[in-house]
């Protein structure tokens, strides 16, 4: 199994067709195609951009919650925004989750990328009352760039929430082989080196990005990202010809993610993965730059 079919699972077995599924956008577009894909309906609460970070509208996300809401997503940390969502935050999500009834699907697959100021707190330790109608989703992968050995894990916080998964037949999510099982073995008992100096290129990473950014490209929305190697870019004062994907694939080419893929609230944004070389990461930004610096006339 990988995270992916593990979310596909918990929407198939924890609601029916037709029903409302709860996501907070924008988001992984892979969410997205578990409700959608399955004949679920999307319940979608935006993040709102506030001064240092996107947060949760608490009015929205309440008023979102429609009657036959059975299930809420839950990403932390936060792809693409990169939040850590603090514990006051998590216990306010999870108030609405008792209120409503709801099961809490947690993907928590970056929770070894937090950046050092921000700590991943899982919702399953909020207290037995939410950890019995959580099912947190993690694997190694995202962490330890073991991205092709599909290996991740459910974990059930009580017997309700784990007993459609017994009811599948043994093999429909997939059985990791013994390589999988060793590298991710190997990953979380021996691998703290290895993550602790990619942390601190990522660090540096983000670091570059952000100044860039902030000196060079006035007009691009952006926010220090608390976790993960993703940067969202608010591209919509910049006035473009076109979706910033299809503006800076032509014009500079470079390949972004597309806003619109994780959702409406997506829309005229990019997502910038900074998990590579500095010297690559910097002919990105140049080229982007480069790119808008000609946006006048290109037409």
């Amino acid at each position: 199994m990988n995270v992916v079919q593990g979310l596909d699972a918990c929407v198939l077995l924890h609601s029916r067709r037709g029903e409302g599924v709860v996501l907070q956008t924008p988001i992984y577009p892979p969410f997205l195609a578990a409700v959608l894909g399955s004949g679920r309906r999307v319940l979608e609460s935006s993040l709102v951009r506030g001064a240092h970070r996107y947060e949760v509208d608490f009015d929205h996300l309440r008023a979102t919650l429609e009657p036959d809401a059975r299930l809420i997503l839950l990403c932390n940390p936060h792809n693409p925004t990169g939040r850590v969502f603090e514990r006051e935050e998590l216990l306010a999500l999870g108030e609405l989750a008792l209120e409503h009834d709801l099961v809490v699907v947690s993907d928590e697959i970056h929770a070894d990328l937090a950046f050092p100021g921000h700590r991943h707190v899982p919702f399953a330790t909020l207290g037995p009352e939410l950890a019995e109608r959580t099912i947190t989703l993690t694997s190694a992968t995202k962490s330890f760039n073991l991205a092709g050995l599909p290996c991740a894990f459910a974990i059930f916080g009580s017997d309700r929430v784990q007993q459609p998964f017994r009811e599948l037949p043994p093999h429909v999510l997939g059985h990791p082989g013994i390589l999988d099982d060793a590298a991710t073995y190997a990953a979380w008992t021996e691998g703290q080196p290895w993550l602790d100096a990619v942390l601190s290129y990522l660090l540096e990473n983000r670091k570059l990005a952000m100044d860039f950014f902030a000196s060079r490209m006035p007009g691009l929305q952006v926010l220090p990202p608390e976790a993960t190697y993703m940067a969202w870019l608010d591209c919509r004062d910049l006035e473009l010809p076109a979706d910033p994907f299809d503006f800076f694939l032509e014009h500079a080419r470079v390949a972004l993610t597309r806003g619109s893929d994780f959702g409406a609230a997506g829309k005229g944004c990019v997502r910038l993965n900074f998990a590579t070389s500095r010297a690559i990461l910097l002919e990105i930004l140049e080229r982007m730059e480069a790119a808008l610096g000609r946006r006048s006339s290109i037409g």
